[in-house]
């Protein structure tokens, strides 16, 4: 019996391996194909930084998204490594048939219907309160996206505000929110796994406290807003062009970083239970092994899909992109805040619709915003029952959960 359940981890391990390395293949290339489309970075170097940048988010940010997946979809069970199997190679093909097909598969939808399913299967119960979580959220995407979209390409359209005041601005506001992101990597307060770099110097320099916020806190961020600040507006002053495309490489940076965050959940939560539970291994392992997959599929995978999205991106222009990168990287951020699993497609595509519609055009046909929302909707259906029958048909073949 132990034989096969070491059998069963080792199989359940390997299939996380390579759900992270079509991760780090297909869903972290966005972030920087805008900064490959405007010249601002070759595709090779691109390539290596994604790598880098979404292994260090997943190993810094992914624990909230890796929980969610592993143990907040399912009531009354726990999910067995031969579950975890059926669960990733369920959601691996839905990535591969939306690669082969160029149809857009949403690797969130994907994971979390596949998982929905072989928990049912085990004889689990709906965790219905969580869907209800999950269902506004990712109904909300769309509308928030393309609203942050529209008004930060509206920003850089007007007349009335230099791009030497406000591509810095921008800059400010993202600066801003990289003070407070959660990265469980930060040393947090007593019963908390992440804190910010701004919690953390606001717990070191302990202030009493304004309506619940720290004066420290806030003094830490608007430092960090003024750095973001100058330092952009330094580089537009000496050149307007030279310093969009910086802040778009460093936009593209922090979105592929919170990527890698938002992401390798996908790959790792099915493992929870696994590692965590019945190993009493630590999460950080985890993540490391999910963060080292999704680098090598940053290196071998994504160079191919960068140069393809880079032409799409150099339609676009470099504003627009930035207007679509912006929202990511806050949506994203705050899904990884409050646990939840997210399609970046599903944030990039109403990006690019918002910040189309500022210029007078969405720039995206409505049959192909069709064809995406139904493809989401057949996603999530399908992928539960396709999770539930494999799980079904690997148990009884095998004659073990």
């Amino acid at each position: 019996m132990a034989a096969t359940f070491y059998a069963l981890a080792v199989l359940a391990t390997l299939a996380g391996i390579g759900m992270a390395w079509a991760l780090g293949a297909n869903s972290n290339s966005p972030p920087f194909a805008p900064a490959i489309g405007a010249s601002a970075i070759s595709t090779m170097r691109a390539a290596f930084v994604i790598g880098i940048l979404a292994a260090l988010g997943a190993v810094a940010q992914g624990g909230a998204i890796s929980e969610t997946v592993g143990t907040d979809l399912i009531n009354g069970v726990s999910i067995t490594p031969l579950a975890a199997t059926a669960g990733l190679l369920t959601a691996a093909g839905f990535m591969g048939f939306g690669v082969y097909t160029g149809y857009p598969v949403p690797a969130a939808f994907a994971t979390t219907g596949a998982m929905v399913g072989v928990g049912l299967s085990l004889g689990g119960d709906p965790a219905v309160e969580t869907y209800r979580q999950l269902g506004r959220f990712w109904l909300l995407v769309p509308p928030v996206s393309g609203g942050i979209a529209y008004a930060t390409a509206t920003l850089l359209r007007r007349d009335d505000i230099p791009e030497t005041v406000g591509v810095p601005l921008l800059a400010a506001v993202v600066a801003a929110i990289v003070a407070n992101i959660q990265l469980g990597v930060v040393p947090s307060p007593p019963g908390a796994d992440q804190n910010s770099i701004a919690g953390f110097v606001s717990m070191v320099v302990a202030l009493p406290t304004v309506g619940g916020v720290g004066p420290v806190q806030v003094l830490v961020t608007i430092a960090f807003a003024v750095l973001g600040f100058v330092a952009i507006r330094r580089r537009t002053q000496r050149s307007v062009e030279k310093g969009i495309r910086t802040f778009l490489v460093v936009l593209g940076s922090i979105v592929a970083f919170s990527s890698g965050g938002s992401q390798v959940g996908l790959a790792t939560g099915p493992l929870q239970a696994l590692f965590v539970d019945d190993l009493g291994l630590p999460v950080i392992v985890l993540l490391s092994i999910g963060a080292v997959g999704i680098l090598a599929g940053a290196w071998m995978g994504a160079p191919r899909l960068l140069q393809a999205t880079s032409r799409e991106y150099a339609q676009l222009g470099v504003r627009r992109s930035i207007a679509a990168l912006v929202p990511g990287f806050v949506i994203a951020q705050t899904a990884i805040a409050l646990g939840i699993p997210i399609s970046f497609n599903n944030i990039i595509i109403s990006g690019v619709i918002g910040g189309g519609l500022a210029a007078g055009s969405a720039g995206v046909s409505r049959r192909k915003i069709g064809v995406t929302v139904l493809f989401w909707i057949l996603t999530l259906g399908t992928s539960v029952a396709v999770g539930y029958g494999i799980y079904t048909v690997f148990s009884t073949v095998l004659g073990v959960q």
